[in-house]
């Protein structure tokens, strides 16, 4: 049996290390995310339904884009080395006191490494291997490829993955010309894009628009993506 766990720990180290390495130049085709829901919605009964991600590159996507994600999940990502401690620290503390309402501190690039290779939930082996994955893509890709492959793989609704699929789904034009306002629009919903709409935005959801929309000028607008070398 320990034989047996030790081969199979192996083989994913292997799989996983060689996405790494491919994904470090290579469009991103599907993530763990997207096969998770396409078997979900197959073994429901829609055959209809297709997971699927529009692949552009950071050239294709308007800098308001990344900067709205980056002041909405991770101010701090130019900066880490994939995890913030201060941030985890006060999640923990948090969490401690407020079981009914759990707090996240994952970075882009631990929320990157999940969706790509690994499941939605909260367990501590999950949480392990999303610690050694976050290392790996931190180690290997730049900065702005983690951010290139977040937004290509990011969840913005039902169905939509990717934020080119996201701004035709929303706002009929690509990603290319997303203004500040549409790109905190889809930074709003990414803590549950399932059920906070973009579409059909709520209270709550445009509040967190106009609060993504003050940090991203704080942080310094768009002359940030080209100082930290993101764009």
């Amino acid at each position: 049996m320990r034989r047996m766990v030790v081969r199979i720990l192996l083989m994913l180290a292997v799989f996983w290390g060689g996405g790494i390495a491919l994904f470090s130049f290579l469009p991103v085709p599907f993530s763990a995310v997207m096969i998770e829901r396409q078997l979900s919605r197959w073994l429901s009964g829609d055959f209809s339904y297709v997971a699927h991600s529009d692949w552009v590159s950071m050239d294709e996507i308007s800098p308001w884009m990344g900067l709205a994600v980056i002041a909405a999940e991770d101010q701090k990502f130019p900066d880490h080395w994939g995890f913030d401690v201060g941030a985890i620290e006060k999640a923990l503390a948090h969490n401690e006191h407020n079981a009914s309402r759990i707090r996240g501190a994952s970075t882009l690039s631990q929320q990157t490494a999940k969706n790509l290779f690994l499941w939605d939930g909260r367990s501590w082996v999950r949480k392990g291997l999303e610690a050694g994955l976050t290392l790996g893509i931190e180690t290997v890709w730049s900065k702005k490829r983690i951010l290139t492959v977040y937004l290509n793989i990011a969840e913005f609704g039902e169905g939509i993955f990717g934020v080119e699929a996201a701004s035709q789904r929303y706002f009929r034009k690509p990603a290319s010309r997303l203004t500040p306002s549409e790109a905190a629009l889809l930074a709003a919903v990414l803590p549950n894009p399932i059920r906070f709409k973009a579409g059909t935005p709520s209270g709550y959801v445009r509040s967190r628009q106009a609060w993504i929309m003050r940090q991203m000028r704080q942080l310094g607008g768009e002359g940030y993506m080209q100082a930290h070398n993101l764009h």
